[in-house]
């Protein structure tokens, strides 16, 4: 078979790209990695349709080469591409290079072992070094982007296989030396910093000096066997981090259990300055990465300064780049007081507070600022690690600017807030010696316009949330102080009794809350329900609330807002939310006057699915102890029998409630063709692998050529057991194949409800074939000729060959056409009419038969099925 043309490319990538899933689980999965790898050498596609197959071998390498082997071998191919390539200059180069090393990581092939890894490995050194260009490898002109990409293939190998290249440290060095750089700094600066920290925390595991690695200079020409030793020492235990100096303390002694020499030192030393002192000369996010593993690489070992980075400190604290920021920030986290000084910290500390009242500053620059303030790295904080406080030079006199305010949008003003609690928390002593306005009436004032903002009827619901997550907010920094948690509750009680459709929002504020704001905002709220009349129109969020704070305090007040609320509980839904209620009092374990309501409940209530609930309480609570009811009532730990409808509501009972998905037992096949009726009609083989019941499947066709089509319906299925075929009728707006979308709903032995999605199922052509009316006998070849002529002219004739292969004309009209002949002369002629719906007919003579096939005239009164036509008839020859 040829190459693919770019047209049929585009038609399989695009298909690829709208499902790699469906289109794995396809027949053309496993031709797509091959051709893609063969075509790349076609001299018929364009390179920019290259590219674009090469772009997809690296979004998706795990599809394309699933196993190692595979992976293997298709790295070994894109090398030979790449050895193909004209010596001129090609765009192809880059991304066969990024294309093989992808698949060598993705399918877990590189090793000692791989062949297409120790082909890559010293070309992409050669390439970085600049001495395998003019090689063959590649022009003059490609140089400098050739140098840079092999430097993030080595990167990324790198990543994936920690000290690859830790004995090649000397030549990354030499590559970035005194002279100027040999090619660009940036690839070359993250590749030698990613280097240095790998070899040296592999090195401090292993408990052994560098070696000399700094300082050897090892040729790139790949003469020699790649050094593997390192790699496989450090593959096993050390895995890439994200944030890299954000090492674990177990991380930290290891690296401080290296103890370089003297020599080594002041080589290790001359590495990070030489690094340090290009590092300007890369992007901010460039030179935050190298920040990091600089960091990571100097925190835990002994008699390294982090004074090597102090120049960079004079150029980085005036910088206005959010991520060199975070990366400054980072360094003095890791070094603390060794690094910065007391006037490093305030300058660092003023600049953030000044950066976060800029008016002019974009949201997420402001919430940068904020967080950066609120977790602030102190040279010597006070306290226990974790715990959250202000910086002890952040001072409420320089904090004005950043007071929060209704104005805001929620974020900013959550993060603001959260600034003033910390203030609130270290301001105690001063606001209770009335010195000035503090920051804690500012806080109560801010909270009471919140409340009422959304205590205001008809209020939206973003209001309602910002007011509780402030409210959560104040809880959980001031947790301890009474003084505002009082204010705080009582002005949440005011807010319930002016909105009490913010009921939801009070449940989930409870469960979030510690016992110091929970316990008393309960009672409060408790007392706030059982307080108001049973009639209230805002009966079922009262009834919501105290289904979560019903509890034993204030029995008789709960017990008679019930009864009062029985009568007025008329629908289902409210009378669901007053057994909630007797369900948690059920379980707060109270007694006597709760049997009465039930009973009272039990001969009352209209539904009765609610009179059967009533019941059963009463039936629970008057037979089993406080402790077996706890557990009667409790969330069971395993999914209930469906012995009884009167269940208790836990999570299992609720499972059976919903549709659940579920892998199908169910398998659906197209059954013989069926060639008659007035519309085409599928049969449907199917077989399950369990009991099925009630089984539903629906169908669904993309597009408009086919009208929607109705669901079958199946009583009961079992595996073993023949079933009847299922009938499916096909209502085509135009005679085209297509493929059914199936979906089935279906009920297990359990059961449970189940829905699932199965294989979708082809629409053939020649599904569609239907028979002409019978003729009467003796008219038949007229009958024929009647519907040749009426063909035209609005109609179109062609002419085609049909192979018989080895079968000849009469077997293989008796095998597929045999229901449409209206005039046979066997074994040489025949006539053939066929209806194609919904109104169209098609017209065939085979006449004058060969030994090889057949020609075929066709007259048909639709154009648009020629191209289909010819398909078929081609293909019979080959058909079973």
């Amino acid at each position: 078979m040829g190459p693919s043309s770019r047209e049929t490319w585009a038609q399989r990538l695009g298909a690829f790209r709208a499902s790699p899933s469906a289109f794995t689980a396809g027949p053309e999965a496993e031709d797509l990695g091959r051709d893609l790898l063969s075509d790349l050498r076609s001299e018929k596609l364009s390179e920019q349709t290259k590219v674009s197959l090469l772009a997809l071998s690296l979004e998706y390498p795990a599809e394309l080469w699933p196993d190692t082997p595979a992976a293997e071998a298709a790295a070994t191919s894109l090398l030979d591409t790449l050895d193909f390539l004209p010596p001129r200059s090609s765009a192809l180069r880059r991304p066969l290079l990024l294309a093989a090393t992808t698949a060598l990581v993705a399918g877990g092939a590189l090793g000692p072992t791989s062949g297409a890894s120790l082909r890559l490995l010293p070309l992409l050194l050669g390439l970085a070094s600049g001495r395998a260009l003019g090689q063959g490898v590649g022009h003059s002109s490609e140089q400098r982007p050739l140098q840079a990409t092999a430097c993030e293939c080595l990167r990324e190998l790198e990543s994936c296989k920690p000290g690859l290249l830790g004995g090649y440290l000397g030549l990354l060095r030499g590559l970035l030396g005194q002279g100027g750089p040999v090619g660009p700094v940036q690839p070359l600066s993250l590749l030698l910093a990613l280097a240095l920290r790998n070899t040296l925390a592999i090195q401090a595991r292993a408990r052994a000096s560098l070696q000399g690695l700094l300082a050897a200079r090892v040729s790139p020409t790949g003469s020699g066997p790649w050094n593997w030793t390192l790699a496989e020492d450090g593959g096993a235990h050390l895995q890439p981090q994200v944030s890299p100096w954000l090492a674990t303390e177990e991380e930290e002694c290891d690296l401080s259990a290296l103890e370089p020499s003297p020599e080594e030192a002041l080589e290790l030393r001359a590495t990070v300055a030489q690094l340090l002192d290009t590092s300007y000369l890369l992007t901010p996010v460039a030179q935050t990465q190298l920040l990091w593993q600089l960091g990571w690489a100097l925190r835990g070992l002994r008699g390294q300064l982090p004074v090597l980075f102090k120049p960079q400190l004079v150029r980085l604290l005036g910088t206005a780049q959010l991520t060199l920021l975070h990366a400054v920030l980072a360094l003095k986290a890791a070094f603390g007081e060794a690094l910065f000084t007391a006037q490093d910290e305030a300058l660092l500390l003023r600049r953030l507070i000044l950066a976060a009242q800029h008016p002019a500053l974009p949201a997420p620059a402001h919430l940068f600022y904020l967080h950066c303030l609120l977790s602030f790295p102190e040279n010597c904080p006070l306290g226990p690690a974790g715990e959250e406080a202000l910086p002890l030079l952040l001072e409420p006199q320089l904090c004005c600017g950043l007071l929060p305010s209704l104005l805001l949008d929620p974020m900013a003003l959550l993060a603001r807030l959260h600034l003033l609690c910390l203030l609130c928390a270290e301001d105690e002593e001063k606001e209770e010696k009335g010195q000035g306005q503090s920051p804690r009436r500012y806080l109560e004032e801010l909270l009471a316009s919140l409340w009422q903002r959304a205590a205001l009827n008809g209020g939206s619901r973003a209001l309602a949330t910002l007011c509780f997550q402030a409210s959560y907010l104040v809880a959980h920094c001031l947790a301890g102080q009474s003084t505002v948690l009082t204010p705080l509750i009582h002005g949440l009680a005011q807010l319930y009794r002016a909105r009490p459709v913010l009921a939801p929002h009070f449940v989930d504020l409870l469960d979030q809350v510690g016992s110091e704001l929970g316990e008393p905002l309960r009672v409060v709220l408790q007392q706030e329900v059982v307080s108001r009349p049973g009639g209230d129109e805002a009966l079922g969020w009262h009834l919501q609330m105290l289904a979560k704070v019903a509890d034993r305090d204030a029995q008789s007040a709960t017990l008679s807002f019930l009864q009062a609320a029985a009568v007025h509980c008329t629908d289902w839904g409210l009378q669901q939310a007053l057994l909630q209620v007797c369900r948690a009092l059920l379980r707060a374990g109270v007694g006597g006057g709760l049997a009465d309501l039930l009973q009272a409940l039990a001969r009352q209530l209209e539904d009765p699915d609610g009179r059967d609930h009533a019941r059963l309480y009463y039936i629970l609570l008057s037979h089993l102890s406080a402790p077996k009811l706890g557990v009667a009532l409790g969330p069971s730990l395993v999914v209930p029998a469906l012995a009884s409808s009167l269940v208790a509501e836990n999570q299992g009972f609720a499972a059976t409630l919903m549709v659940q998905e579920a892998p199908a037992p169910i398998q659906l096949s197209v059954g013989a063709r069926r060639a008659e009726g007035p519309v085409p009609v599928l049969q449907l083989q199917v077989e399950v692998l369990e009991p099925v019941y009630s089984l539903e499947l629906r169908f669904r066709v993309e597009g408009q050529l086919y009208a929607p089509l109705g669901a079958v319906h199946v009583p009961c299925l079992c595996p073993g057991r023949p079933a009847r075929p299922l009938l499916l009728p096909l209502q085509p707006r135009r005679p085209a194949p297509t493929q059914l979308d199936i979906r089935a709903l279906y009920t297990t032995t359990t059961g449970l409800t189940c829905y699932a999605h199965l294989p979708p199922l082809p629409v053939n052509f020649a599904d569609l074939f239907l028979p002409f009316p019978q003729p009467p006998e003796g008219a038949t070849l007229g009958f024929f000729e009647e519907l040749w002529e009426s063909c035209l002219p609005k109609g179109t004739e062609s002419r085609l060959w049909c192979p018989l292969g080895p079968q000849g004309l009469e077997d293989l009209v008796s095998r597929h056409l045999e229901p449409f002949v209206v005039v046979a002369q066997p074994p040489t002629s025949y006539h053939i009419a066929i209806r194609l719906p919904p109104d169209s007919r098609l017209l065939l003579r085979l006449e004058k038969a060969q030994a090889d096939g057949v020609p075929v005239v066709l007259r048909t009164d639709e154009w648009a099925v020629l191209p289909l036509v010819g398909d078929y008839l081609r293909g019979l020859a080959t058909a079973v």
